[in-house]
């Protein structure tokens, strides 16, 4: 479960940002997770309560926001969804796809006190 790895990770930033900006407690996180990102949502939701014990965001709630994959087909010329890495272009079947947005994992906001 790398979930768990990417959770204390994403804590040791918090505190070191704590140390860094001076505040003494994190109460939310928003977290946007890519579609392919190959991270699962409720996974991180379980592991971050235990990553955070003992931090300064002990009491912190996780907002996770989860965003569609998009890419980029060369053969059309057009912007369209996809599920999985591999898809084709639902419009003109073609395989020359690259990944606008959906493979990111990224802390959008912090709330702190």
């Amino acid at each position: 479960m790398h979930e768990m790895s990417l959770c204390l990770e994403m804590v040791k930033l918090l505190d070191q940002q704590a140390h860094i900006k001076g505040f003494r407690n994190v109460t939310a996180v928003w977290l946007e997770v890519g579609a392919l990102s190959c991270v699962e949502p409720e996974a991180l939701q379980f592991c971050f309560q235990s990553a955070a014990k003992d931090s300064v965001a002990a009491n912190a709630k996780l907002y996770v926001i989860c965003q569609q994959a998009i890419a980029w087909c060369f053969d059309c010329s057009k912007e369209v969804e996809i599920t999985q890495r591999g898809d084709s272009c639902p419009y003109c079947k073609g395989y020359q796809l690259k990944v606008a947005q959906g493979d990111a994992l990224r802390i959008n906001e912090i709330e702190v006190e």
